[in-house]
């Protein structure tokens, strides 16, 4: 966990703002498997650290998730998560799940991309002031619990408690590719973890986009 962070970095290399006493914590690992199945850990982590927030928050916060890796709280993005990995070959050898949850402040609105989420904090939406320490704790045993499930069954039951608490399921998205737009109803995710959307042109499957409401 870093205490500061002086050049954070978001999904495509973009700058993540993080001002001391906000969260910032990075997994390392050397997962078992193929690349694919190690991409599937963004699931893991944004189910723990749903849970965790939810701890924290109480019944009242209404906590969601946005493919691919985001974290809602009352409609707003409150944390991120990027994965990035090394390897050579079939294989990775490190696996590293990078943590950015908004504690105590947010990016001002004219800091990200247009369309894009408001940000917001734990302490703006809750009142809640919350030190990095105590979120490290949830977060940790959350994804424990989360992580044994998926190396135990599979990616299966990781899709399910995921899309039970997605945002917008069911509703009209658009997903922005680096060459291509497309819009249409978020049917679900499917095993490998793509988004899956109705269009007018049929089914489409996507494995990496960045999704507006």
């Amino acid at each position: 966990m870093a205490r500061r962070q002086t050049a954070a970095r978001g999904r495509r290399g973009r700058v993540w703002l993080s001002p001391e006493g906000n969260f910032a914590a990075t997994l390392v690992m050397r997962p078992s498997g193929a690349p694919d199945q190690a991409a599937l850990r963004s699931f893991v982590a944004a189910l723990a650290l749903r849970d965790a927030l939810a701890l924290i928050c109480g019944p009242a916060a209404r906590l969601s998730l946005k493919w691919p890796n985001d974290v809602l709280l009352n409609g707003g993005k409150v944390a991120g998560i990027l994965l990035e990995s090394v390897g050579q070959g079939p294989g990775i050898s490190h696996l590293a799940i990078g943590i950015g949850v908004n504690l105590i402040a947010a990016p001002p609105p004219g800091a990200v991309e247009p369309g894009a989420m408001a940000p917001v904090s734990i302490l703006g939406e809750s009142a809640l002031r919350v030190s990095p320490e105590e979120l490290l704790t949830y977060v940790a045993a959350a994804f424990a619990r989360w992580e044994a499930q998926f190396v135990t069954y599979g990616f299966a039951p990781i899709r399910n408690a995921w899309l039970a608490g997605a945002a917008r399921l069911g509703q009209p998205i658009t997903a922005r590719m680096t060459s291509e737009t497309v819009s249409g109803t978020f049917e679900t995710i499917a095993e490998d973890g793509s988004l899956v959307l109705a269009t007018p042109q049929g089914t489409r499957n996507i494995p990496a986009a960045d999704v507006f409401f």
